[in-house]
């Protein structure tokens, strides 16, 4: 991936004159409304080539998207890499590679008792699109629906997090520069412009965040009657069965907790250990911190900060009151400037401590014992239901029952995070923890509108079906009532008399054909 061509991240720094004004942003509304009205997204071209620039945009600034994530959470290159730019070119490639087949039209049963006829579904765009981005992921969870809008052939305002400034400003920047920007605009600031975003009749809005914005964003939306994805978080659980690998279980959890320091929607929020492993998978967690980040994480090159010090403070505030035994890490309010907290594992918390009600979204990782699989379903049951769920088990029969047992957005067996990671599968939540998905077809269809379109000849018109209506037309209905409809004798009598009549329209053809030859030969002779 080409350095050279890199946007310069001089420009892409806050600044005072970032933010879009508010006037304009009406404007900008009707501008791509304009676009979209032109119906020009349609057109399946359109869309290819506007996938082709997002492509060329990731492939050409590749370092500039870096280290924006690095100047705004100070996480590491390969994280930054891996996370943001990798998985954005994978989701537009896949979304390239089969946009044809999810466009095309679908043909579906038209029933014997509306015949003659046919049934079709059309996906088409939903329309105008508001995106709303997140901070701790700011190039994934803001271009990754901003792909599957364009696949859809929507025409989208994107709205990035103010928190994450560097890359804000970049995004904008990039739009301006790769994609058609009559269809795509950026709008800059913090809640007053979102606020006035929220206030525009859009077709559909995505959201990403936590669930109090989310409610703002519902009763918005309900405004306009506009539909809504939310992509939010809550409290992900690991069940850790006595069977699992667990050297290979601890190492799993603590990247998944170390991802950008923890602040990601789908981080473990604690752990539910097998009481009978559970020493042994501690100290497996304490070995795997040490292994990855050395005796002093602060000086790990691997290993990212909070991404300001109100975030800081705020899971400062839920170490201090978990009154649990933390055995693993810990606050040192020294570092509180630098924004630095270590993976920290707390065991079993005071039950009435904020840390076992509030998403954690940081490096602290909660761990409590269990006696068995029924008490660790038995907890997840008395929580809101999580964006993911982390099992840890070799045994196939126990792993079917934790999943009919525990709800979750997503699941991921024997590892963490790595579900989000295949475009092929839909990511998103269930109540709490959001509603609607996206990723690959998921992520089209959540922008698309499945339009239903049923086509019926004129040349077959029967006056029964015009009022006034035959005195026995009612008693003749209610006597096909009681009759099988869909019985497999039924099926069997259908399919055979269409059938049979194919093969008399084909006998019929071949008649007329022969009777015009005949006559074609008359007149030749």
């Amino acid at each position: 991936m080409s350095s050279n061509t890199s946007t310069s991240l001089a420009s892409a720094r806050p600044q005072a004159d970032s933010v879009t004004p508010k006037e304009e942003i009406g404007k900008i509304f009707d501008r791509v409304k304009r676009a979209f009205d032109t119906r020009k997204t349609y057109d399946l071209e359109w869309r290819f080539e506007q996938l082709n620039q997002m492509e060329k945009l990731l492939q050409d600034n590749c370092d500039a998207i870096v280290e924006a994530i690095k100047i705004d959470l100070g996480r590491p290159p390969f994280e930054g890499l891996t996370a943001d730019v990798v998985m954005l070119l994978s989701t537009v490639r896949h979304n390239a590679k089969h946009l044809k087949s999810w466009a095309k039209s679908q043909k579906v049963h038209h029933p014997l008792t509306l015949a003659p006829g046919s049934s079709e579904i059309r996906k088409e765009p939903r329309g105008v699109a508001l995106i709303i981005g997140a901070w701790n992921f700011p190039f994934s969870v803001t271009f990754g629906p901003l792909i599957d809008a364009i696949t859809a052939g929507c025409c989208c305002v994107i709205k990035p997090s103010e928190i994450s400034g560097a890359s804000a400003k970049l995004m904008s920047t990039l739009v301006k520069r790769y994609l058609d920007q009559d269809a795509y605009q950026v709008v800059l600031g913090g809640v007053p412009e979102t606020t006035e975003l929220l206030s525009l009749p859009f077709d559909h809005i995505f959201y990403t965040g936590n669930g109090s914005i989310a409610k703002i964003v519902m009763k918005a939306a309900a405004q306009n009657l506009a539909s809504v994805t939310l992509e939010l978080g809550g409290k992900s659980p690991v069940i850790v069965e006595k069977d699992a690998n667990i050297a290979v279980a601890a190492k799993r959890i603590i990247v998944g907790k170390s991802v950008n320091c923890g602040q990601i929607c789908l981080a473990p929020d604690y752990v539910l250990c097998n009481e009978e492993v559970l020493p042994q998978l501690v100290e497996n967690m304490k070995k795997a911190i040490k292994e990855m980040h050395g005796n002093d994480v602060e000086q790990s090159k691997s290993y990212g900060r909070i991404i300001n010090v109100l975030h800081w403070d705020r899971i400062a505030n839920l170490i201090k009151t978990s009154k649990g035994d933390i055995v693993a890490g810990g606050l040192d309010v020294s570092k509180r400037e630098n924004k630095f907290i270590p993976p920290t594992i707390i065991i079993k918390p005071d039950p009435s401590s904020p840390i076992l009600r509030e998403e954690i979204f940081g490096p602290v990782l909660i761990v409590f014992p269990v006696k068995n699989t029924e008490e660790a379903l038995h907890h997840i049951k008395q929580q809101e239901i999580p964006l993911a769920l982390y099992v840890f088990s070799n045994d196939k029969k126990k792993i079917d029952y934790i999943l009919k047992h525990a709800r979750s957005g997503g699941v991921c067996i024997n590892d963490c995070l790595y579900h989000y990671s295949n475009p092929s599968l839909p990511f998103g939540g269930l109540g709490p923890s959001g509603q609607g998905k996206y990723h690959g077809v998921a992520g089209f269809n959540e922008f698309s509108h499945s339009r239903a379109v049923m086509t019926r000849p004129t040349y077959f018109d029967p006056a029964s079906r015009y009022p006034p209506y035959a005195p026995d037309l009612t008693d003749k209905i209610k006597g096909l009532m009681v009759f099988p409809m869909f019985g497999k004798k039924t099926i069997f009598l259908f399919k055979t008399v269409k059938f049979l009549a194919l093969i008399g329209l084909v006998a019929y053809a071949a008649e007329k054909t022969s009777a015009y030859s005949r006559i074609e030969k008359y007149f030749k002779h």
